[in-house]
C-alpha cells in the first residue's frame, strides 16, 4: 500500500493536472479538505500536505478562513532564442516585449569581483581572474519576469568605455555592440537551458512562490578567438515560452 508520502505526491500532481488542464480554472475554489479527502481516499492530513506543495508551486493561493482558490496565472510571453535577432542594434530584451506590445525596462547593479571556477571555466579565464559582475531584473509592463547574472572579464574591457555595461556610451545596448565597440566581433553563443526550483533570493527579485520552477539560460557570447561574456539567465516558466530560431543553411 503507498505510503503518506507517495499518497500526497499523487494528490498533488492529480491536482496539479486538473490546474494546467483548465479543468480548474483561475479564481475557482477547490473542494474542501473533507471533500478531497473522500475524493482521493486519503487522509486529510495528506490532502493538506498535498495542498502546501501547490502553494508553493504559485499554483494556488489560501485566505484565513477560506478554501483555497486555484490563482490568476501570468500571461505566458514569448522569449525569442534567435542569432538573427542578436544580430540587431541594441537590446535583444526590449526588441522581443516590444514586439508582444509590452514596455521593457530592467535594473542592474555592477561591481568588479573574481570569477568563480564555473565562470572561469565557460570564460578560459584563470580561476579568481578579475571580472565585471551585472546582476539585472528585467522587467515588463513594470513587472519582474526575469534576472540575469552576466560577467565580463577585465583583462578584456578595464579601462574601455565599456568596463560598466550600463554607463557610457554604450549603455543598454546589447552585448554584441558593446564588445564591437572595443574591437571584439562576437560571431556566435550558446546556450545551454536547465530547470531548478527558484532560491530564495530569485524568489523575491521575481515575486514568485517559493518552489517555483525556474529556467535557466546559460549564454555565453564568442568572438572567433574566445569567449568575452557569460550569463545565466533566470526565467520563471509560468511567464515565458522559449522559441528557438534556427537558420537552415542551403547547398
Amino acid at each position: 500500500m503507498p505510503t503518506e508520502n507517495l499518497l500526497y505526491l499523487r494528490v498533488a500532481d492529480d491536482l496539479r493536472r486538473q490546474i494546467v488542464n483548465g479543468e480548474l480554472t483561475a479564481g475557482s475554489r477547490l473542494p474542501s479538505r473533507a471533500q478531497l479527502a473522500e475524493q482521493f481516499h486519503v487522509s486529510e492530513n495528506v490532502v493538506r500536505r498535498a495542498i502546501d506543495v501547490l502553494m508553493a508551486e504559485g499554483l494556488i493561493e489560501t485566505r484565513t478562513g477560506a478554501r483555497p482558490t486555484v490563482r490568476q496565472r501570468p500571461q505566458l510571453r514569448r522569449l525569442t532564442r534567435s542569432w538573427y535577432r542578436e544580430q540587431r542594434e541594441g537590446s535583444p530584451f526590449r526588441a522581443d516585449i516590444k514586439a508582444q506590445g509590452h514596455e521593457a525596462d530592467w535594473t542592474c547593479e555592477s561591481k568588479t569581483t573574481t570569477a568563480p571556477p564555473t565562470i572561469a571555466e565557460r570564460l578560459r579565464i584563470a580561476a579568481d581572474a578579475p571580472v565585471m559582475r551585472t546582476d539585472y531584473v528585467f522587467t515588463s509592463d513594470g513587472e519582474p519576469v526575469m534576472m540575469s547574472t552576466s560577467h565580463e572579464p577585465l583583462e578584456l574591457t578595464r579601462g574601455t568605455p565599456v568596463m560598466l555595461p550600463e554607463r557610457g556610451p554604450y549603455a543598454g545596448q546589447g552585448v554584441r555592440d558593446r564588445m564591437s565597440a572595443i574591437g571584439q566581433r562576437i560571431v556566435t553563443a550558446t546556450e545551454v537551458v536547465t530547470a531548478r526550483p527558484v532560491t530564495q533570493n530569485e524568489s523575491a527579485a521575481l515575486n514568485v512562490s517559493a518552489g517555483t520552477m525556474v529556467m535557466v539560460i546559460q549564454r555565453t557570447y564568442w568572438t572567433d578567438e574566445r569567449p568575452v561574456e557569460t550569463a545565466n539567465i533566470v526565467v520563471p516558466v509560468d511567464r515565458y515560452e522559449l522559441l528557438y530560431v534556427i537558420p537552415v543553411e542551403g547547398d
